[in-house]
């Protein structure tokens, strides 16, 4: 039974990705910040699941957590670098630093985090696979996504920087990069303004979570020989990152 670990766990494509994953009968580390929620998944999916509350911004706290798995999920065969957020729609010369300081600590530093952890295991039995959730706002710039695009541009550049470091130990790994998916994303964005998160995804139909999990599931199920590298998904309706056919 392979053994899977997926930051972010509590909401969106995590929570899709971890019940795609009890489905394929995976053992998940569930990871977050939100105890409630974590409790709440874990006794909803039908696999064997460990808990780790932590945020991926505390290095500390991270590599605690996963030095301290106990034995039967202390192998893990998959990495899902899912947890991220976007802060605030400024211009650069108003931006706010501490939206620029929780991107640059969650979206990057979390995930080297994270991966600096879990990687020596895989190294040292010469087989893993790691996911990283980037973005089209890694391939492309768009007007006031100045400090976001630029974490996940760097996701982008890790991404490859880690198949070319990982590949002579046969470690699988590849980046999915969204575009516009119906999740919590907005509402952090805009500091909790819902009816403004929601104009987002108007007239128009979004990705869900459950594409992207689906997606990631299809992914970490190729026979070993094959990886998926670099894939972007966007929305029929979305061509870049600003161009959508709204009704």
């Amino acid at each position: 039974m392979k053994t899977a670990l997926i930051t972010g766990a509590t909401s969106g494509i995590g929570r899709e990705t971890a019940r795609a994953f009890a489905k394929l009968g995976y053992k998940l580390i569930l990871c977050g910040r939100r105890q409630d929620r974590l409790t709440e998944l874990q006794n909803e999916l039908a696999t064997p699941t460990h808990a780790l509350l932590f945020d991926v911004r505390d290095k500390q706290a991270v590599a605690d957590a996963i030095a301290g798995l106990p034995a039967d999920f202390s192998s893990i065969d998959i990495l899902i670098n899912n947890a991220g957020n976007a802060h605030g729609l400024d211009p650069i010369q108003t931006g706010d630093l501490d939206d620029w300081d929780a991107m640059m600590d969650i979206n990057v530093k979390g995930l080297l985090y994270v991966s600096r952890a879990v990687i020596p295991g895989m190294v040292a039995r010469n087989s893993g696979h790691i996911i990283n959730l980037g973005s089209i706002a890694g391939k492309e710039v768009y007007p006031n996504g100045n400090v976001y695009c630029a974490t996940k541009h760097a996701v982008d550049a890790l991404n490859k920087a880690m198949r070319i470091d990982l590949v002579q130990h046969g470690i699988r790994v590849g980046a999915i990069h969204p575009g516009m998916v119906e999740t919590e994303f907005s509402e952090v964005r805009f500091k909790g303004d819902v009816e403004r998160a929601a104009k987002v995804y108007q007239s128009f139909t979004p990705l869900k979570p459950e594409d992207i999990a689906d997606i990631i599931a299809f992914v970490v199920t190729r026979p070993y020989h094959v990886n998926i590298g670099d894939l972007v998904v966007t929305p029929t309706a979305q061509a870049t990152a600003t161009i959508v056919k709204k009704d």
